[in-house]
């Protein structure tokens, strides 16, 4: 049985630097595919999609809204040639009646274990429109080492530079923030996979930089800190969402080899001040996460918040506007207000004002966006601020001799 696994490519923020993660939920779905499927992976965002290619099966992994029009696309160009086509993935899931137009089947929830029942039923050629399994959750205790042997691994170095894997320590999230869609997706439970099982995975990681996915590793301090000391000894360098705001758990991380955070600064608070400070404090860098668009953002406003974010010296920040994903509280109050001005989904990229604001029009919304990038980076370019940090992690790679120089490609 061949597999063609296919990640659409998408439009990226304005204003980024240009480089390319290796994604994490098509490697999570290959390792539940049956044994005799021989799974061939193309990220389109790295490389081209032959659309010629002798296959039996097509499925088209979504993770962003952004992707969805170009999967669309791809799957009716392999429909068409009478190839069968599955999608899955998040934006799958967020979008699940339109993708059944442009699929034989939509697979909607955690893959492990339901994989053999899918590839059963094509050999048998009575494959179901739908395979829902949403809040069906698999035991935590299934979900394996990732199959990242199906990643083209030159593609993803940014100048040369081996760029972070992607892993994942737990699944769902029991917070509820207004823009995110995770409660609908993972269920509001917080499900810690096993240390040995996390531990494992990143053992087999050929790459001491990576990624932790999660929604946030604060959910639960006890296992916080247990997942922390299991991962001292691995000698690892990694990002991730929040960590705890506790001088225990930060010691604790930075031993682990947290690099640097992602933090959603959410105002120009006291409480964000001392949060960056803090992680500042034990040697961890943070990446400002600011959401434009909130309904009490005013162009003053954003300007002065403009300058407590340089005044609290983040070492990176990346802006986003305020989008209106499909099942997220911010898409229900702005589309019953009448306010969502855009349902073309290539435009939910996080970068492009989709809907009207309260209290300035799409246009200064947009204006204010760019303002921010251009601002923030004004005196040290945005490659400047990545070189930095990459170099930090470099330097603590040498002390700890896991530092491996690779070839410019």
């Amino acid at each position: 049985m061949k597999f063609l696994l296919i990640y659409p490519k998408w439009e990226k923020l304005d204003r980024q630097t240009r480089f390319t993660l290796p994604p994490h939920g098509p490697v999570v779905m290959a390792a539940a595919l049956p044994e005799d499927v021989d799974v061939t992976f193309i990220d389109e965002n790295v490389e081209p999609i032959d659309f010629n290619a002798e296959v039996d099966f097509v499925g088209i992994s979504m993770m962003l809204t952004a992707q969805v029009k170009r999967g669309w696309e791809i799957a009716d160009t392999f429909r068409a040639r009478g190839v069968k086509v599955m999608c899955g993935g998040i934006a799958t899931m967020l979008h699940a009646q339109e993708c059944q137009i442009h699929a034989d089947a939509v697979f909607l929830g955690e893959a492990e274990g339901r994989m053999e029942q899918v590839f059963a039923d094509l050999k048998q050629n009575r494959l179901l429109p739908v395979y829902d399994y949403m809040h069906q959750f698999p035991p935590i205790e299934s979900v394996g080492t990732a199959r990242r042997g199906i990643l083209n691994r030159e593609m993803y170095n940014y100048r040369g530079v081996q760029m972070v894997d992607l892993v994942h320590a737990s699944r769902g999230c029991r917070f509820n923030c207004y823009p995110c869609a995770v409660r609908f997706l993972g269920g509001r439970q917080f499900r810690p996979r096993p240390y040995d099982k996390v531990i494992e995975e990143l053992g087999n990681i050929d790459n001491s930089r990576l990624f932790i996915v999660d929604n946030s590793l604060a959910q639960d301090k006890d296992w916080e800190m247990g997942l922390f000391k299991e991962m001292i000894p691995l000698k690892k360098k990694w990002c991730s969402h929040p960590i705890e705001d506790d001088d225990k758990v930060l010691d604790l991380a930075a031993q682990a080899g947290a690099w640097f955070v992602y933090q959603a600064i959410f105002d120009s608070s006291d409480f964000i001040r001392d949060r960056v400070k803090r992680y500042h404090d034990f040697g961890i860098a943070v990446e400002g996460s600011i959401l434009l668009g909130l309904d009490y953002h005013t162009e003053d406003y954003i300007k002065r918040w403009m300058d407590f974010l340089l005044e609290i010296e983040l070492d990176m920040a990346e802006f986003t506007i305020l989008t209106p994903f499909r099942h997220t509280r911010t898409f229900d109050d702005l589309q019953g207000e009448g306010r969502i001005i855009s349902y073309d989904w290539n435009d939910y990229t996080c970068g492009k004002v989709v809907f009207q604001p309260k209290l300035m029009t799409p246009e200064k919304l947009q204006e204010m966006y760019y303002y921010c990038w251009d601002r923030f980076y004004e005196e040290e370019p945005q490659n400047y601020k990545m070189f930095k940090m990459l170099k930090n992690v470099m330097d603590k790679e040498k002390r700890d001799g896991t530092y491996k120089p690779r070839e410019r490609s």
